[in-house]
C-alpha cells in the first residue's frame, strides 16, 4: 500500500518555487522592462505574489483529505 504522506511530501515542493524566485533580489532589482509604468521590479513581486496564491491553491487541493 502506497504512502499518502509520499504523494503530499512530492506536491509540497511546488511552495519552494515562489520562495526562490525571489531570494535573489539582485536578479530582478532593475527598472526595465516596465509594465503600466511600474518598474520591472515592482511587478515582478507583485506577480509572484498572485502565482504565490495559485500555486498554494494547487497544493492544498492536490492534497487534500490524504
Amino acid at each position: 500500500m502506497k504512502d499518502p504522506r509520499n504523494k503530499r511530501a512530492t506536491w509540497n515542493w511546488l511552495l519552494i518555487a515562489p520562495a526562490l524566485a525571489l531570494a535573489f533580489p539582485a536578479l530582478y532589482a532593475k527598472s526595465t522592462p516596465e509594465l503600466f509604468g511600474f518598474p520591472f521590479f515592482y511587478w515582478y513581486q507583485m506577480i509572484w505574489i498572485l502565482l504565490s496564491a495559485v500555486i498554494t491553491a494547487i497544493v492544498y487541493f492536490a492534497t487534500e483529505g490524504k
